[in-house]
């Protein structure tokens, strides 16, 4: 923060950027792929139907995630009364939880002074402004994952400290049936028992609470875990049927250890989280190797606080690394112990000319490759251009994503200019609020017709005029999210030939006023391709619209060029 201004009012004013920055863009935009219309689509039909138990995608039972998250988002919807407002609801509230749990814990395991420098450092983090950005679980998951730690730092740091233990274990249950992995903050134990360990050789005072302790976990988590584990049991007991236990077998093994243990989908080498660390945890990635010699000084004389934070990062690295299947998200709740872990050292490292020379540089570039950008943009370069329609975008989003880029960028110029290498703390904070204000008032609002398959199903409705029917085959949830009429569909997961056989019934019934949107590569044999209207591309799918005449009910061909990808 600048010098000038006094200390007792730079975390008040860090809160004020922080939360105006996060919730920048809220209500000004639709559920866009490849998440969020899942969430939104399960939550609705919850809210729609009063049946919360079990998420519903279309017709289908949701089974590849517990639906704790989308309870999140129904409740937000009832509180506000507006999906497009009370969507991302859940995941700025978890942000904002875990940057208030950082700033606490720093408070306590340091000093009050430290909580800005941990605040910032989560907050200049890429990877977690995307994320509170987004509406996808993670964010929540890190909201949980982080309260978990602040219990069981609270208690192995401080001393005994039950109520906080039993938040750890009830967070981390919680954070288990909302994704799978949120039992991790738990492996904090492990580091601890290790520091233990390595205080009695080295013929130190071990202090902190006993061990015996921590068994209060295990009640804990098991109650976090019944939120929705108990009264998916009694479900289970009173009412078995095929379609229940197949969602319970899909959802508690093969979206878990199954997953984890033989991924299916999103493969990647060994090594794969070293290009996310570097990429995604920009700034500070690149600020690592000065980190290490400190680090390694703190553990070797046993300082319990790098001991825990750094030794559950490392396990939590290990755990994802070891399996097959990787996506740079799952690295996300490592962040906030990350920025603990950091926050004693970086006032020192901040007063290194090094240091701020590298972070004035990192704003340099940005404040460069956001102007050329934007100017790209502006005077319709054959590249910008060829990126619009290569998502089927039109040139009229050119001069307002160009201004806004400029506008950043000479905003973050001037910034430059009067901030300097001196104060570049600072200025990466700054440039990180615009940038999240640009992401959020501009850039998002004018991508959404086409990134959420609105303007898609706009002409979809406007074609078929308001009293006609609209069948789905072959689709997106966005597409079913964002209809203008309700919409009859013949399941998800469904095989394409399936739910032709149910579609052309349907459409032979009332051909005059039925229609049918597909995806290009599902039509079938058995409609007249003279009478299909191509309606447009939306999330690099194509998409067709036939009307009830087009189907020859007389055909029994089944469609061909079937791919495993649609099971």
């Amino acid at each position: 923060m600048p010098d000038a201004l006094p200390r007792r009012w730079r975390l008040p004013l860090l809160w004020l950027l922080v939360t105006v920055a996060l919730a920048a863009g809220l209500g000004l935009r639709q559920p866009q792929p490849p998440d969020e219309p899942r969430f939104v689509l399960a939550a609705r039909s919850m809210v729609d139907s009063g049946q919360w138990l079990l998420p519903h995608r279309g017709i289908e039972l949701y089974a590849e995630k517990p639906p704790v998250f989308m309870w999140l988002q129904a409740a937000a919807y009832h509180v506000v009364g507006s999906w497009t407002w009370s969507f991302l609801l859940p995941s700025l509230l978890a942000a904002l939880l875990s940057l208030w749990l950082v700033s606490d814990l720093a408070r306590r395991l340091w000093s009050p002074r430290h909580s800005l420098y941990a605040v910032a450092a989560l907050f200049c983090t890429l990877q977690f402004g995307l994320m509170a950005k987004r509406a996808q679980i993670d964010m929540v998951l890190v909201g949980m994952t982080t309260a978990a730690l602040w219990g069981l730092l609270r208690h192995l740091c401080e001393g005994r400290n039950l109520p906080a233990l039993w938040l750890a274990g009830v967070a981390a249950g919680v954070g288990t049936v909302t994704k799978g992995v949120g039992f991790l903050p738990l492996l904090m134990v492990l580091p601890w028992l290790g520091w233990r360990l390595y205080q009695r050789r080295h013929g130190r005072v071990v202090d902190g609470p006993h061990p015996a302790t921590l068994l209060w976990l295990l009640p804990a988590f098991l109650l976090g875990t019944a939120v929705w584990l108990a009264p998916l049991g009694w479900a289970l007991l009173h009412e078995p049927s095929a379609a229940l236990q197949s969602y319970a077998h899909e959802l508690l093994f093969k979206q878990t250890g199954t997953r984890y243990a033989s991924a299916w989908h999103h493969r990647q080498p060994v090594w794969y989280y070293l290009q996310v660390i570097l990429t995604l945890w920009l700034p500070g990635s690149l600020l690592l190797p000065l980190l290490f010699k400190p680090w390694w000084r703190r553990l070797r004389r046993g300082d319990r606080r790098p001991w825990l934070l750094l030794g559950w990062a490392v396990l939590v690295l290990a755990f994802f690394s070891a399996s097959p299947g990787k996506r740079e998200v799952y690295l996300l709740p490592m962040l906030p112990a990350m920025a603990l872990a950091v926050a004693p050292l970086l006032p020192g490292l901040l007063r290194r000319v090094c240091v701020r020379r590298y972070l004035f540089g990192y704003s340099l570039l940005l404040m460069l490759a956001t102007g050329v950008l934007g100017a790209m943009l502006m005077t319709a370069y054959p590249w910008a251009v060829a990126q619009l329609q290569r998502r089927a975008m039109p040139d009229t989003l050119l001069p307002v994503l160009g201004e806004g880029l400029l506008i950043f960028a000479i905003a973050l110029a001037t910034q430059i200019v009067w901030l300097r290498v001196r104060r570049a703390g600072t200025l990466v904070l700054l440039a990180h609020g615009m940038l999240w204000m640009l992401h959020g008032l501009v850039l998002m609002p004018a991508l959404d017709p086409y990134a959420s398959a609105s303007a898609l199903m706009h002409r979809v409705g406007t074609r078929i005029g308001p009293d006609a029917e609209l069948a789905l085959v072959a689709w997106r949830e966005q597409n079913l999210l964002q209809a203008d009429r309700p919409v009859r569909e013949f399941g998800f997961k469904r095989p394409w030939a399936e739910q032709w056989h149910a579609a052309g019934p349907w459409l032979a019934e009332a051909p005059e006023r039925r229609w049918l949107l597909v995806l290009d590569a599902a039509m079938s044999p058995c409609v007249d391709p003279a009478k299909v209207i191509d309606i447009g591309v939306a999330n690099r799918n194509r998409w067709q619209l036939l009307p009830g005449t087009a189907w020859n009910r007389q055909c029994h061909a089944e469609r061909i060029g079937a791919t495993t990808e649609e099971d």
